[in-house]
């Protein structure tokens, strides 16, 4: 560099220096890394609290909301005519639940993986076990309410025989039912559905999906705010000090708060897959603890989500509940002719061909409806689970990284400018704070 350039590089630092406010210069740093703080943990706050919309009803605004921008019909509340707030993540609940299945669940297995998984054959000694002592109340009821006078006149011991029979062929018939149930379970059970409407009643349980694993590296995000806005604060105190337009400070400010929030996202999912930059491994920090999310994953999925008892509710209660009940109908009425035995003749003879198959409709109508209540059982429920939870902590910790990150992230991911924009008004704020406690 020539003399003069030097010369002429001092005399312009002089002069620059000469018209510096050096406090002001010195706490715009302080300033903007205290905001990125604040930006983070509020940003944190907004995505999981509270768990219900929390405001007030505005009239017309529901009308309103429907000739707004589509991005702002999505902030929470606003498409009910409700002004307040929900967070983020239990607002999208029923849509993380959607996305879990496509990207994770529907991979993790097919329904019939999930019920091959919980053991048909155990599930069918238990039915068993829980069933068979309810068989004789339940033929004396069917058989008193269809044909009393000739079911008062049979004798006991014709009555113990029948009663008898249907208990020796339960464990038959039932494991019929359990294999049938596996043989349809594609068509009857919809975990998509499933999940979905739990997710949805259930916003804890989202909320506890990140917070059960990410704790350590939410509280992280918070800290880089301040190390984010600190680092950005240093050239926006230098541009300020430089040109002294009163305006440009809270200007940047809305940069430095959309930037930092943008960073701290960034450190959270990206990149899914290890990079190197400058020699250095670069990862997300979710998907570089895979491992451990999975099984914590694996965990509420087998525990609250995809259950025993749950599928149970699903497949009698559900809206494939019809075609359940039919195939129970259908595997469980030819077990009143086998269970007549010896009498069968004589029965049919004495009840009439159509009384008789009515009753055989009724046993397998009522006994269709006990078939599948152990599966409400929460303490089998509980004991099949770790069966589960093997499954899905296994195909979990299989999935790509980029698969994970966007189960993780799919409760956010449309909503992540409501963050950012947040962090710009922040931001904003900050920087007509900063003029107000420090005016150049």
């Amino acid at each position: 560099m020539s003399p003069e350039w030097q010369d002429s590089l001092v005399s312009w630092f002089e002069d620059w220096a000469a018209h510096v406010h050096w406090l002001s210069l010195i706490t715009i740093p302080i300033f903007t890394g205290v905001i990125g703080w604040l930006i983070n943990w509020s940003g944190l706050y907004m995505l999981f609290s509270p768990l219900n919309f929390k405001g007030f009803q505005v009239p017309g605004l529901r009308e309103l909301a429907r000739v707004l921008p589509h991005k702002l019909q999505e902030v929470p509340g606003f498409a009910q005519g409700g002004l307040g707030w929900q967070g983020i993540i239990p607002a999208r609940a029923a849509k993380m639940g959607s996305i879990a299945v496509d990207k994770a669940i529907a991979k993790l297995g097919t329904p019939s993986d999930f019920y091959q998984q919980l053991g048909p054959s155990e599930i069918a000694t238990h039915i068993v076990e829980t069933f068979r002592p309810e068989v004789p109340e339940l033929v004396d009821q069917i058989m008193m309410r269809e044909h009393p006078r000739l079911w008062r006149d049979l004798p006991r011991a014709v009555k113990d025989a029948i009663t008898v029979r249907v208990q020796a062929q339960l464990p038959s018939i039932v494991h019929k039912v359990t294999d049938d149930i596996g043989v349809h379970i594609n068509q009857l059970l919809d975990p998509k559905l499933m999940v979905i409407d739990h997710f949805r009643n259930n916003p804890a349980l989202v909320v506890r999906i990140f917070r059960d694993f990410g704790q350590r590296e939410l509280n992280l995000m918070v800290a880089f705010g301040f190390i984010f806005g600190f680092l950005l604060g240093i050239p926006v105190a230098l541009i300020d000090q430089t040109f002294h337009i009163w305006w440009m400070l809270p200007v940047m400010g809305v940069i430095v708060g959309w930037v930092t929030n943008l960073l701290g996202m960034w450190l959270i999912f990206e990149p899914a897959e290890p990079r190197r930059i400058l020699g250095i491994k670069v990862q997300g920090l979710f998907p570089r603890r895979q491992e451990q999310a999975a099984e914590v994953y694996a965990d509420i999925i087998a525990t609250d989500v995809i259950t025993l008892e749950r599928i149970g509710d699903f497949l009698l209660d559900g809206p494939r509940g019809d075609a359940t009940r039919k195939l129970l109908i259908n595997a469980l009425m030819p077990a009143v002719d086998r269970a007549a035995g010896p009498y069968r003749g004589a029965v049919r003879i004495a009840l009439g061909s159509e009384r008789f198959d009515r009753i055989s409709t009724s046993v397998a109508n009522e006994a269709a409806d006990r078939t599948l209540v152990p599966f409400r059982d929460p303490g089998f429920s509980r004991h099949q689970a770790d069966k589960i939870r093997d499954l899905v902590a296994r195909r979990t910790k299989e999935l790509p990284p980029g698969d994970f990150v966007d189960m993780m992230r799919s409760a956010i991911k449309e909503d992540e400018w409501m963050l950012y924009a947040h962090g710009a008004i922040m931001g904003l704020a900050g920087g007509f704070l900063h003029l107000l406690i420090f005016p150049t």
